[in-house]
């Protein structure tokens, strides 16, 4: 049928034509429906095939709900120590959930597993190595939008994957027993070791005082010097709370944060006035027997000073102490992993659809790419084409 012919015959012409180019694409397909029903039959056999000599894997998944970071509850505790108070309560606390999922991946528990369920065996080779990365890609761990850590373990062997998702929870919470990683054990341990610096400074400036007094006496001074020194000695206490202070929040917050900045701008505050206090005209002239007394005195000052800071400190070590002992099983289990009873891969029917799928898809453009050559070499300059065509796509010319 001549197509220009028929788009002539009426004002309808355009869409009869549309009709006769749609019938066109349906005669090339029927030409060779043996080819478009029997490739996707022939695919499809092939996949299930396949699918069926791929083995069953199984899926065991345990969920656990983190440690909360939050206010310590030994605030009650630190709110009798003033400025140092805050320390326990400082805001702006990082999640830990990417903390824990980065235990939970790291080379210590790997190697844990792999020797405590003989993964080597399990997943036939004998490098180290190769079982950590056939383990890492059998694991997936992911924190949730409900707060929650997923861990779900993959394997062939079904009694397995539930054993190994809930063994990652043990050897984490064996993990948590020698690591500092929550508020409360990381302020234990960086108060433990400022207790002990402060406990040798308090012994060495007491030592400094019994030897001033053996040297001098005991030598009364003024009204106007004691008051000097004793302030000069309470404002650099208050620094030091200030710069522990800092410390400690350092391990929690950043620098970015609002209280880290409000501390900052005091303790610059503390420093300047001290530094007008020892620099300034504050300090008055001092004859040789009230000199010799001042000296006697702020050496006492330094020993109430570390005294004073040796005290704060192992007030905030004990509320650590306390926080820490108070929270044993940091991880709370809310799904425990299980035998699944099905497998979860391989998904045997929807392999068998998508390669029928893909068959047919592969069927109508060959088709279509056979009716394309049969109408060009109908025309001698369409056989010609055609051969300049396969002469291009050959490799050797």
């Amino acid at each position: 049928m001549n197509q220009t012919q028929t788009a002539v015959r009426g004002p309808e012409g355009k869409f009869d034509n549309e009709e006769i180019e749609i019938v066109d694409l349906m005669i090339a397909l029927a030409k060779r429906k043996r080819l478009i029903f029997g490739m996707p039959f022939a695919v499809a056999l092939l996949a299930a095939a396949v699918t069926l000599a791929l083995p069953d894997v199984y899926k065991g998944t345990t969920k656990l709900v983190p440690p909360q970071q939050g206010q310590s509850s030994a605030a009650a505790l630190l709110s009798q120590l003033g400025g140092m108070g805050d320390l326990a309560g400082a805001g702006g606390l990082k999640t830990p959930n990417d903390l824990y999922i980065g235990m939970l991946k790291s080379r210590t528990v790997a190697d844990r597993l792999i020797t405590k369920f003989n993964l080597n065996r399990e997943y036939g080779t004998e490098s180290a190595e190769k079982a950590r990365k056939i383990l890492e890609g059998n694991t997936n761990i992911v924190a949730g939008k409900d707060g929650l850590i997923a861990i779900e373990v993959k394997a062939e062997n079904k009694k397995l994957v539930a054993r190994l998702a809930n063994a990652y929870v043990d050897e984490l919470r064996n993990l948590m027993k020698v690591l500092a990683v929550t508020d409360a054990s990381q302020r234990r341990v960086f108060f433990e070791q400022q207790l002990e610096q402060a406990k040798s400074n308090l012994a060495a400036s007491e030592a400094q005082l019994k030897t001033a007094l053996d040297a001098g006496g005991v030598i009364s001074v003024d009204s106007d010097s004691r008051a000097i020194v004793e302030t000069v000695g309470r404002v650099r206490a208050q620094i030091s709370a200030k710069e522990i202070q800092l410390s400690s929040m350092r391990a929690f917050v950043t620098e970015n944060n609002n209280d880290y900045r409000r501390v900052q701008e005091e303790l610059g505050g503390l420093r300047a006035e001290l530094s007008k206090l020892e620099n300034g005209r504050a300090n008055p002239a001092l004859g040789g027997e009230n000199k010799a007394g001042l000296k006697n005195i702020r050496v006492l000052r330094e020993v109430k000073y570390q005294q004073m800071l040796y005290e704060l400190l192992a007030k905030q070590y004990e509320a650590a102490r306390l926080d820490e002992a108070k929270n044993p099983s940091l991880i709370q289990v809310l799904d425990a992993a299980v035998e699944p009873e099905r497998k979860s891969e391989p998904n045997r029917s929807l392999i068998v659809l998508v390669a029928a799928g893909v068959g047919f898809l592969l069927a109508t453009t060959l088709a279509f790419i056979l009716d394309a050559k049969q109408r060009a070499l109908r025309l001698p300059a369409g056989a010609a084409k055609w051969a300049e065509l396969k002469r291009s796509l050959r490799l050797r010319k």
